[in-house]
């Protein structure tokens, strides 16, 4: 019996004490789950919990509670409940979607802006409106019954590679054959009905959690929904995103010309000394794609007077404009670029968040009208002071004079470049807009989606130690707030672009593991940040390492790990 009564002095021996956030104190017998204590202490929770921190390391609702901890819960509003949801709604979808149509083999491609996974079925043509209903009435049945997922530990990994056979899913196999088994030969699965597989990460006690969903036809494939932090109860209006899509369609057949669909298979090209032409094919496709973004504003050139370049952080949007400027100058055309930063405000009227903290990623941080106004003088020829930011002061102080040819094209880069609301004294016709992020879609296996955040997360630890001597804990306690601006700022305008480039790199992840994994290492085990610094440890062991030497110097990854040439390129 669990209890949160007064504890006495004298405690049985066989029960334990947990100590929640407000210090509200429960009492049960040793062995209780976290879930059962967090069941009596939250019976009516506003948020679904999804898993539980004790003593400050995540752990799933299953797991026993075998002396006195400290225990929070993790509800769906939060970074890690939702990947829990998000992972265990995939296993639900597989589970069914097998139930209904045995043999079936189903990709779990990429995200949607709107909440929902786009995926794709490779064995036969795509599932029709009544098929996808029938998929969604058996996730409806499991849920209804609330069936247990099973947590099997240490399992044999040749018994696991059987399974993986059994279920046809060759990059599973791929992925544990690349795996050093002197370091764990043994693999954890979950079971759901009867039906074994392997998810990189926890999940849900049972079926019951995932009530929220739903499935869509979807350009050649479904969407499987699921609801998103903001509104943990519903879900989302789902939106087309052509440019987006446009995208992730180009870079997956990047990866088929590359003959890399998964992590198994970039690690095999390593172990194979396949890397160098990895490499090179992936840097030969962004340098075409950049080429073909100069020609566009080239032909274009008799109008194209300004080119904006938006996107999240660590997308290597600094190296792409420096890479785009080489390109237009092949082209007989000479840029100047314009900084966004020095046209900020002075520190006092800066505008506030709901908190009363300066908002600097607010549009209103910067002032509009000077910038419209040397924009415009700029373009006519005139001669203008441009002002220069002092952030130590937190004051706008004057620079240097300049005056550049009316046919010189102004490159503009920064979170609102993609805000109509930023440029406002041109006319749309004389804008290029540009919006370059790190859309990956390398993922571990079928199932096991590796996050575009991800992916820039470990770009930003490894450069923000680099440049600005920042420890990992310090990047990841500023990342939600990064991400927060982000879904501000950036991704509702990110369809504006008149064109989207793609940062990420197939091989990239290989090149930043010996990076960023001993900075992850230096995590303060006490601290918050230490959930998530196990979590992206844990992710980096799938990839095999590779030599920094093999990465150009003009790359975009060298952005983050050092040594790119374009550093010392000066266009302006």
């Amino acid at each position: 019996m669990i209890t949160n009564e007064r504890v006495l002095p004298c405690r049985p021996r066989d029960t334990v004490l947990i100590t929640l956030p407000d210090a509200t104190t429960f009492e049960g017998p040793v062995g209780t789950s976290a879930g059962l204590f967090l069941d009596a202490a939250y019976p009516h929770p506003e948020v679904p919990i999804i898993a539980a921190l004790v003593d400050g390391k995540l752990r799933e609702l299953t797991y026993p509670i075998t002396r006195d901890a400290a225990v929070e819960p993790i509800d769906l509003s939060q970074s890690d409940g939702e990947r829990i949801y998000r992972r265990s709604l995939t296993f639900l979808m597989v589970v069914a979607a097998h139930r209904v149509f045995p043999g079936i083999q189903i990709y779990v491609d990429h995200s949607l802006p709107f909440g929902g996974y786009f995926c794709e079925v490779s064995n036969r043509g795509p599932l029709t409106e009544a098929e996808l209903e029938q998929v969604a009435a058996e996730m409806r049945r499991l849920v209804a019954a609330d069936m247990r997922i099973v947590r099997e530990d240490n399992v044999p990994l040749d018994s696991a590679l059987e399974v993986f056979r059994q279920h046809g899913e060759a990059d599973k196999v791929a992925l544990f054959e690349n795996r050093d088994r002197r370091c764990n030969p043994f693999v954890r699965l979950y079971n759901l009905d009867g039906y074994r597989d392997y998810f990189h990460g926890y999940m849900v006690p049972s079926t019951g959690y995932l009530k929220v969903f739903g499935l869509l036809r979807w350009e050649g494939g479904f969407v499987l929904q699921y609801p998103r932090r903001i509104e943990p109860s519903t879900l989302q209006e789902p939106i087309q995103y052509p440019q987006l899509n446009h995208v992730f369609r180009e870079y997956g057949s990047w990866l088929r010309l590359l003959g890399i669909g998964n992590v198994g298979e970039m690690n095999g090209a390593i172990s194979h000394d396949r890397a160098r032409e990895v490499v090179l094919v992936s840097e030969a496709l962004h340098e075409q794609g950049i080429a073909d973004i100069a020609g566009q504003i080239a032909n274009h050139n008799d109008r194209v007077r300004l080119v904006l370049i938006a996107g999240p952080s660590s997308s290597g949007k600094t190296t792409f404009s420096k890479r785009l400027a080489v390109q237009l100058l092949a082209h007989g055309i000479r840029p100047f670029a314009l900084e966004l930063d020095n046209y900020f405000v002075n520190r006092e009227d800066t505008p506030k968040d709901a908190s009363g903290e300066y908002d600097f990623e607010a549009l209103e941080a910067l002032d509009l009208a000077l910038f419209n106004t040397h924009l415009m003088a700029l373009m006519n020829g005139e001669v203008v002071q441009m002002p220069h930011f002092n952030f130590r002061t937190g004051r706008r102080e004057a620079g240097k004079s300049i005056q550049i040819p009316q046919d010189r094209v102004i490159i503009v880069e920064g979170i609102h470049g993609l805000n109509p609301r930023l440029v406002y004294a041109l006319p749309d016709a004389s804008i290029f807009r540009i919006y370059a992020s790190a859309l990956t879609q390398l993922n571990l296996d079928r199932h096991n989606r590796v996050p575009t955040t991800d992916s820039r997360l470990i770009r930003r630890i490894t450069r923000d130690a680099r440049t600005r001597g920042y420890s990992a804990t310090d990047t990841l306690r500023r990342w939600e707030s990064v991400r927060r601006g982000e879904k501000l700022h950036i991704f509702p305008y990110q369809e504006y672009a008149d064109v989207m480039f793609n940062s990420a790199l197939v091989y990239e992840l290989a090149v930043l593991k010996p990076f960023a994994e001993p900075l992850l290492l230096q995590v303060d085990q006490d601290s918050r940040q230490a959930v998530e610094a196990k979590r992206l440890l844990k992710f980096l062991e799938w990839f095999q390492p590779l030599d920094t030497a093999l990465v150009p110097e003009n790359s975009i990854l060298r952005e983050f790990v050092g040594g790119l040439a374009l550093d010392e390129f000066h266009w302006d």
